[in-house]
């Protein structure tokens, strides 16, 4: 009896008598407080102090405190996904962008979300890239819908009409990453091409978001491009997976998009020059009033 109870103890101590819901708290809470792009302050002390304390009896009342912790620390861009919606999310539906060549020599390019692998990159971008002809007279980006994913197939198939220089920044709580067109078709594994000067019009909506509006903060104060249509959904922030016990994912808000003009983005929608409910006239109309003839 003795030695049982010895050996019932010993297991305890070694498994520190935890309870492996409140772990799941802990660690998600410390992934927080090293990386949430708002995880300092009173205000997140008190959140993670309460977290920490909490009593939890079940795996789901565990996740519900993460996800309310997350929101503290990483903003309203900041979630949790569970295995079942991991698994999901690899599966998850996406389209191929479009070109249509219209009159006047202007591409009418359509940017959908992207949710693939490697591979697939590389056919999103170049979908794009191979029907442009070497000269435009006008391209028209439509974003309205996307709602992110990867932004690097997004950015390399309209690269042709960025310049190779800083295009967007993605600042942390302790570093500021600057990222160029280079940078950009390393990471998608794409060939660079020569670049296209026209006037750019780029379509939001209220759906374009997160990476779509990575995108848009690409062209954000270059003198050749212009945005219509409606305020974007308000998600311009960069995004980091974080493994949980049991196969969730903890997607938590690690940083903020800074464009070329210095203007820090993050949970605020983005204003297009031109508020309209016809976007895609407006721009046409836009782009024939500065073609250079």
């Amino acid at each position: 009896m003795k030695k049982a109870l010895f050996i019932l103890l010993t297991a305890c101590l070694m498994a520190s008598c935890s309870n492996p819901n409140e772990n799941y708290v802990k660690k998600a809470v410390r992934i927080m407080d090293r990386n949430g792009i708002y995880a300092q302050g009173p205000e997140w002390e008190k959140t993670k102090a309460e977290a920490l304390a909490a009593k939890t009896s079940s795996l789901e009342e565990a996740q519900k405190i993460v996800m309310q912790t997350g929101k503290v620390a990483g903003g309203k861009h900041t979630f949790l996904m569970t295995a079942d919606e991991v698994t999901e999310n690899a599966t998850a539906n996406w389209e191929m962008p479009t070109v249509e060549l219209l009159e006047n020599g202007i591409a009418s390019i359509k940017l959908p979300q992207f949710m693939g692998n490697a591979e697939d990159g590389i056919k999103y971008a170049n979908t794009v890239l191979n029907a442009l002809p070497n000269t435009l007279q006008g391209a028209i980006i439509d974003l309205r819908g996307n709602r992110g994913g990867n932004m690097y197939p997004m950015i390399a198939a309209v690269h042709r009409f960025l310049p190779n220089d800083n295009i967007l920044q993605l600042r942390t709580r302790r570093n500021n990453m600057k990222i160029n067109v280079e940078y950009v078709l390393r990471i998608a594994n794409v060939a660079q091409q020569a670049h296209i000067d026209c006037p750019v019009a780029l379509l939001t909506d209220e759906w374009t978001g997160s990476s779509g509006e990575a995108v848009l903060l690409c062209f954000r104060g270059m003198e050749n491009a212009h945005t219509f249509g409606s305020p974007t959904a308000g998600y311009a922030s960069c995004n980091q997976s974080f493994n949980l016990p049991g196969g969730s994912q903890l997607v938590l808000t690690t940083g903020e998009d800074v464009a070329r003009t210095g203007e820090v983005f993050c949970d605020d929608p983005i204003n297009p020059n031109v508020l309209t409910e016809m976007p895609s006239e407006a721009a046409l109309e836009w782009i024939n009033d500065n073609t250079k003839r």
